[in-house]
């Protein structure tokens, strides 16, 4: 009975996550499997850490669509929204125009034969049919390639990931964590293949208690080859100290907000920046390389939407005054790809795409849709956090950073290479959770983790 509901559940999509792991194909099988683990794999499950090739299959892709419904199947941009689906003022006129167009080919003229239970579809890239409640489907995939091609040609062959949850992660957990537990998760988050990961923050402890073994954590890792540790430097003081620590590049943020700006950092945007050219002047005459963040990116807790042209003046200025890379984070999760889309295009008009990255917060549930759109728009680095640990203080209820388990699955999906081991990104994240005492933010941690279970008991 359990590996019959599991196979209904599974059974509307498969996507291939190596090469070296071949599961049944789930929309193809017309017997019953001697097991779920044979079905599933489960052996090999957690040992996925390559992609060959994607081969997916959803209900969206294969179940019937009447004729008029081929204006629903075309997705074309031009939609107007902030991040609260609201069109009004300065913010909408910012805005990309989205339209519904109907293109040649984006109906599908398809004949329908039904008999009792059963049907059968005609004229899609898949054959479907429900055959004695169970879901079968078979799809020509040179077919597929094409309509894959069309929506995933922007997206980069190779991303990197910037794993943050040693600093942005932790920072606003009540309970102290030790160093000792900090350094075993960097341990851990490196022997996955990551090759950046954010060690910590060199700020006042009085403001960030969590943080305030900086010194004993940089001096710890630093001696790690081949990964970078960058660490956060808000002032001159603590850019000092993270040289004196052993930190071989830093981090400095400024806000899009001026609000947000004043009660982070209590300073305006443009007194921030002048803070930072101190800084980004002393890392250039040792050398040291320093990326720039900025925060509020489509939305503010106080301000509510920014306009993509102040994110845009911020990105360049700090771009400008020497920062390799900036990361443009929505800070409080309130992003959709909506809003997400006319501020990447601003600043990607003054700042080179591949000189950026994107931080989403998963609030809102956006954090997976908002990367996607990214990258086809061909944004090569995403922050992300172990378990989806971190969040924002200024927005109640808000979820934290989107988990790396989740955005390596995603990128593992999409054929897109990271050098990433998604079985030890998890185990991390198991790690650091016990220590916290409570289960893991990633939803792929958390669903692999129940279908072992269920395996289990068969």
């Amino acid at each position: 009975m359990l590996a019959t509901k599991a196979l209904r559940k599974c059974s509307w999509w498969s996507t291939y996550l190596s090469h070296a792991f071949v599961p049944v194909p789930l929309f193809t099988f017309h017997s019953t499997m001697s097991s779920l683990e044979e079905l599933l794999g489960l052996e090999n499950l957690l040992h996925m850490n390559s992609i060959d090739r994607i081969q997916r299959s959803s209900l969206s892709g294969c179940r019937p669509i009447s004729d008029d419904m081929g204006m629903e199947s075309c997705l074309i941009v031009g939609r107007s929204c902030s991040s609260s689906n609201s069109c009004n003022g300065e913010f909408a006129r910012e805005t990309l125009r989205w339209r519904r167009l109907r293109r040649d080919g984006c109906s599908l003229n398809q004949k329908m034969l039904s008999s009792g239970r059963s049907h059968r579809v005609y004229g899609s890239v898949c054959d479907s049919y429900m055959s004695n409640q169970h879901f079968i489907s078979q799809c020509n995939y040179k077919d597929i390639s094409g309509l894959t091609n069309k929506f995933l040609r922007g997206i980069p062959k190779f991303v990197k990931i910037v794993e943050v949850g040693p600093r942005d992660g932790l920072q606003n957990e009540k309970s102290m964590v030790p160093t000792t537990v900090k350094i075993e998760l960097i341990q851990r988050l490196v022997s996955s293949g990551l090759s950046v990961v954010e060690a910590t923050s060199f700020v006042s402890p009085k403001w960030v208690p969590q943080l305030a073994d900086a010194k004993g954590v940089m001096e710890a890792v630093r001696k790690i080859e081949g990964v970078r540790f960058p660490v956060l430097t808000p002032n001159l003081k603590g850019f000092e100290a993270a040289i004196a620590a052993g930190a071989k590049e830093v981090a400095i943020f400024a806000s899009a907000s001026e609000s947000f700006s004043k009660s982070n950092i209590n300073c305006s945007i443009e007194d921030s920046l002048i803070h930072y050219r101190a800084i980004t002047l002393a890392a250039k005459k040792l050398s040291i390389p320093v990326r720039g963040y900025v925060s509020c990116v489509v939305g503010c807790p106080v301000e509510g939407p920014v306009l993509p042209s102040k994110v845009a003046y911020v990105a360049k200025e700090l771009y400008d005054m020497g920062c390799f890379e900036i990361s443009l984070g929505d800070t409080i999760g309130v992003g959709t790809p909506g809003s997400v889309v006319p501020m990447l295009e601003a600043v990607m008009a003054v700042v080179p795409s591949e000189k950026l990255a994107v931080h989403f917060h998963d609030t809102y549930g956006q954090a997976l849709a908002n990367i996607l759109v990214s990258l086809q728009i061909g944004i090569g680095t995403i922050d992300s956090s172990v378990s989806g640990l971190g969040g924002c203080p200024y927005a109640k209820g808000a979820s934290g950073n989107v988990a790396t388990e989740d955005v390596v699955y995603l990128l593992n999906g999409l054929g897109v290479k990271t050098d990433v081991d998604l079985r030890k990104v998890i185990l991390a994240g198991e790690f650091i959770s016990k220590h916290l005492c409570r289960p893991s933010g990633s939803k792929v941690a958390t669903a692999l983790s129940r279908i072992t279970a269920d395996a289990s008991k068969i």
